[in-house]
């Protein structure tokens, strides 16, 4: 009997998995780890962190993907009080409302925006260079990029109309993201998803899965350029810093720090989900991305300040700290002249297929993770369904 074999346990590979076996064909899922969920895990408590400022936008295809499933949950919009508590740093201060270009620059069309040119230079004849230089520092946050401005004038803008709009596009997973991964493990068990954890594969196993039907590798990039041997599986991607505090809870504290100035994002993740951190404690975290050869150093210094701007007494509330680097692991951005349909391709041929946030596939964030993993799903299925036409028949069979 055939089989798809699934290789990564993350948003990419649980999609797919689920994709394939509403079609009630044998799925085995294969993730390296104890546990599933890539980079939307969250960290165990009393503190649920993730890796990064996980989002979920509301006017995404995946989102009604998983409301058609009963998978959504309960997710978390910003409270309206807490949208009020939305500081710009910028000119080294911290102010209530970003320039006004950068405003009228968010009402622009995301399709007149040209793919063949970078946003800052776009940017600057829309609107002049200061809104142009604050809207490619504020898209830090949905970029992780140091340098967003050098980025596809098209690809950055569509962010930007998304990450400005009004309601707010983006909500959140009450719980951490850790919820959301469970209910879509569930769901693809029930559907009779065989889940290996701890389960390591190689260009050896991966050799063998092969024989027995299709192949969807949902790992990150850089694994799956060393799992299929394929030096060409490159995408670039941003760098960042992160650091994540749990402080004493203090009524009025900044919401978002946006910093204008070069990118960063701080967010108080508790504000549209307290359970994220014990009663009496807020969590926050700080993005900062950086320059590829930029020590991590830097940046924490430079999350430390803004942090000690927006929130009074800090080093005395602090109840608990972590810092990390995401390097290469922030999904793809698109250079000047390069579209998603420039990444590396979701059908590899041979019935190898890949999934995640770096491949040919569109969306923001974590998005490109769903299309592509319903896409590689459904190549799959195709593939699954002309071997069964292919085979030969045996006397007798009708």
């Amino acid at each position: 009997m055939q089989r798809i074999h699934i290789v990564g346990g993350g948003l990419a590979g649980l999609t797919a998995a689920i994709t394939a076996a509403e079609s009630r064909v044998q799925v085995t899922l294969h993730e390296a780890h104890h546990t599933l969920g890539g980079r939307a895990r969250t960290s165990e408590g009393p503190y649920l962190t993730n890796e990064g400022p996980h989002a979920l936008y509301r006017r995404g295809p995946h989102w009604t993907w998983l409301e058609r499933r009963g998978l959504l949950g309960r997710p978390a919009s910003v409270p309206p009080l807490e949208g009020t508590r939305f500081l710009f740093h910028r000119d080294g201060a911290l102010r209530r409302t970003p320039p006004l270009a950068m405003l009228r620059l968010t009402r622009r069309a995301a399709h007149r925006a040209p793919v063949d040119a970078d946003f800052l230079s776009w940017a600057t004849r829309q609107v002049g260079e200061e809104g142009a230089r604050a809207a490619a520092n504020y898209m830090g946050v949905a970029l992780f990029h140091h340098d967003p401005g050098s980025l596809s004038a098209a690809f950055v803008q569509e962010r930007l109309r998304r990450a400005t709009a009004l309601p707010p596009e983006a909500h959140y997973p009450v719980g951490g993201w850790a919820e959301l991964v469970d209910r879509m493990a569930s769901r693809a068990w029930n559907l009779g998803v065989r889940i290996e954890t701890a389960a390591r594969v190689g260009p050896r196993d991966l050799a063998g899965f092969h024989r027995s039907g299709p192949v969807i590798v949902a790992t990150h990039l850089d694994s799956a350029r060393t799992l299929l041997e394929d030096p060409a599986l490159t995408w670039d991607s941003g760098r960042t810093a992160l650091l994540d505090l749990a402080l004493r809870t203090r009524r009025g504290d900044p919401f978002i720090i946006s910093d204008l100035d070069a990118p960063g994002w701080i967010e108080r993740f508790t504000a549209q989900d307290p359970t994220l951190a014990p009663a009496g404690e807020q969590l926050v975290q700080a993005q900062i991305p950086l320059a590829p050869t930029a020590p991590r150093a830097d940046a924490v210094r430079r999350a430390e300040h803004l942090l000690g701007l927006g929130f009074p007494g800090l080093h005395d509330r602090t109840t608990w700290r972590r810092e990390a680097l995401a390097s290469g692991r922030t999904g793809a951005v698109d250079k000047p002249g390069t579209t998603w349909r420039d990444r590396p391709a979701v059908d590899r041929g041979d019935g190898i297929l890949l999934a995640g946030d770096q491949v040919a596939a569109p969306g923001l964030l974590s998005e490109v993770s769903f299309n592509s993993g319903i896409e590689a799903a459904v190549l799959a299925l195709g593939l699954l369904g002309k071997a069964a036409q292919d085979t030969p028949r045996t006397a007798g069979t009708p």
